[in-house]
């Protein structure tokens, strides 16, 4: 259509010179105006998208360090579990060969040796394997607390915030009457 206005135009006014039109001039500006604003927002819109896509590495990266955290103390805890398993195997084969050796003396005091010593061999593995898992549980809920903080520090924006905090005063007066 401007290409039509601008030839019936040029048809009418053949004496003049193109640029004394005034349609070319409109036309011109537009797309000058439309070039020189397309660059700033397309570069705006661009380092907008890269810095959200960074955001997102940075937190796939720290949850997939945060998981091999985990992985390596569950591998440790895992380790210490085993080598009190050995311990506790070593301390066993220890009363066997004393009950050997004092089976010669009284067949009594050898029953009562080994009972005692296979019972305080279970308790070390039970106090073992509780405390081993009280850890990792510890750990694990630390871990698992602090992501949830970090990603709902991240996530939750101030209008969230303050909403949430309303919310909480507002329900004080329900939970102490």
């Amino acid at each position: 259509m401007i290409s039509t206005a601008f030839a019936a135009e040029a048809g009418h006014e053949a004496a003049g010179a193109f640029y004394t039109n005034p349609h070319l001039w409109v036309y011109l500006a537009f797309v000058l105006v439309v070039g020189f604003a397309f660059k700033p927002v397309f570069r705006a819109v661009t380092a907008a998208l890269d810095g959200r896509a960074a955001k997102i590495k940075a937190r796939l990266d720290e949850a997939h360090k945060l998981r091999e955290d985990a992985q390596e103390m569950l591998a440790t805890y895992q380790r210490k579990q085993r080598d009190a398993m050995k311990e506790a195997e070593e301390i066993i084969a220890h009363a066997k060969a004393e009950a050997e050796r004092l089976s010669k003396q009284a067949a009594k005091d050898l029953e009562e040796s080994v009972k005692r010593r296979e019972t305080q061999a279970l308790e070390r593995i039970a106090q073992a394997e509780a405390q081993a898992l009280k850890e990792v549980q510890n750990v694990a809920v630390d871990v698992a607390v602090n992501a949830a903080r970090d990603v709902l520090a991240q996530s939750v924006t101030e209008a969230q915030k303050s909403a949430l905090a309303d919310a909480a005063i507002a329900d004080l007066s329900r939970k102490f009457h």
